[in-house]
């Protein structure tokens, strides 16, 4: 055999071992449990299983995690999530992500240089099912007689992608003001209002600094992106064209082509009678949702989520689960390796403290994102040149200029200084010093007394 023949044959062979070590079942609760657990056991040294809480009925929200240090946040190795079956009637992304989770392990113990890598530099956060009570109530159907809408909600007939504070009116009316459409704190009484699932996950996604994720749907098939609630509510319930981008937009579109041209078919447009270029969209741009997970993701936190609507049968019958494993295989891959772009660094002290909570701005982009505890921060961005501010309270901000390129991020860091606090008689005698010359000028102009504020 021709040398050069040998390692394109070897991983041919890899790849159909893969695939046949993989079963292609639908499975139950206690059986998506059981299958979590044998990943685990199979890779004991690189994932962990956690649950975030429980569901309406007591099912538990499990979390199988990949990770060098599983449990553990390295500094700048950035999170990332994907979450499965958040309508229960929708169940391809909950059995794509359990095939996931087989083929990370499987191909971590084999050595695949790729995999190894991906483990190794990401903490990867897996959660096969959202809605494992409305899971149930579809599966009691199954595929042949399931309804469309049967099993879609929680337990309390809530549906859960409609479930988290709105918090794009709040973003819409702040814009009017110049206000911030970021970090946007949540109502009052938030926790009266959303079902144990939602409330479960919003804690979750506050726990940990995710950069990336994605929610898998079917009914379509497309890559979704906010923002997917309109500003303009009277289409609100209409499929109207109302295109709504975020400050990220074009970061966003990025990111859903990334799936979208790794897929089999997404990419062509035309599936499930629809059209959509790219097989991309903007969620307003094909009809209005308000409360939805993806935007609230973009909207509290930093994490920037996309949605992916995965197949045009909800329910697809075993025998399709493995053709669509295989057209999905290489775009859950890829979309995970996006989380490894733009910038990222440490904010810290001049004593090499890291500050929790800096502010990172990127000037051009009204989008900021913040440094997590260990003070370590990601901010996605396309290759090109940026402007960008680390602040925080109690520091002098720092402005630096950097270059982002296609491959790996860019390593930024800040060291902040503290503020000179003045002595009482100096700030005394500043102020008299300001007056005197106020007095002289009779009146400060308005752009320099906002200067000063700041």
């Amino acid at each position: 055999m021709a040398r050069w023949l040998r390692p394109l044959v070897g991983a041919l062979l890899l790849l159909l071992e893969g695939a046949a070590a993989l079963s292609f079942l639908h499975h139950r609760y206690e059986e998506l449990v059981q299958a979590l657990f044998r990943v685990q056991s199979q890779c004991p040294y690189v994932t962990r299983i956690y649950s975030i809480g429980r569901s309406v009925e007591g099912r538990h929200l499990y979390v199988l995690e990949f990770s060098d240090y599983p449990g553990i946040h390295e500094p700048l190795e950035p999170e990332f999530k994907y979450v499965g079956n958040m309508h229960g009637n929708e169940v391809l992304g909950r059995e794509l992500l359990l095939q996931l989770s087989e083929f990370l392990c499987e191909e971590y113990r084999r050595g695949n240089e790729r995999i190894t890598r991906l483990i190794h530099d990401t903490r990867i956060h897996i959660m096969p099912s959202m809605n494992p009570d409305g899971y149930e109530v579809a599966a009691k159907q199954g595929p042949d007689s399931n309804g469309y809408l049967t099993g879609r909600n929680n337990a309390n007939g809530v549906d859960l992608n409609r479930n988290f504070p709105d918090l794009n009116t709040l973003m819409y009316y702040s814009r009017e003001i110049s206000g911030p459409n970021h970090h946007i704190p949540l109502p009052d009484n938030w926790k009266s209002q959303v079902e144990p699932e939602t409330l479960a996950v919003i804690q979750w996604i506050s726990s940990y600094n995710f950069v990336l994720s994605a929610n898998l749907h079917g009914g379509a098939v497309v890559a979704n992106y906010p923002y997917d609630k309109s500003q303009d509510q009277r289409f609100r319930s209409h499929r109207r064209t109302v295109n709504t981008p975020t400050p990220d937009d074009k970061l966003f579109q990025k990111l859903a082509k990334t799936y979208s041209y790794a897929h089999s078919w997404m990419h062509r447009g035309w599936n499930c009678g629809d059209y959509f270029a790219d097989g991309i969209t903007n969620g307003a741009s094909w009809y209005s949702l308000s409360k939805g997970m993806q935007d609230f993701n973009y909207l509290y936190t930093n994490c920037f989520e996309i949605t992916l609507e995965l197949s045009c049968n909800k329910f697809p019958p075993e025998e399709d689960l493995e053709r669509q494993w295989m057209a999905n295989r290489e775009a859950l891959v890829a979309f995970i390796e996006e989380v490894h772009q733009g910038i990222k660094g440490m904010v810290s002290d001049e004593n090499n403290n890291g500050i929790a909570g800096a502010v990172i701005s990127v000037q051009g982009i009204s989008h900021d994102i913040t440094s997590g505890d260990m003070g370590d921060y990601f901010r996605l961005l396309l290759p090109g040149t940026y402007t960008v501010t680390a602040s925080a309270e109690g520091y002098q901000p720092l402005t630096v200029t950097t270059t982002v390129g296609p491959a790996a991020p860019s390593l930024v860091h800040f060291h902040l200084k503290q503020e000179v606090v003045r002595k009482p008689a100096e700030r005394k005698a500043s102020g008299t010093r300001t007056n005197n010359k106020a007095l002289q000028k009779k009146v400060v102009p308005r752009a320099t007394r906002r200067g000063t504020q700041r």
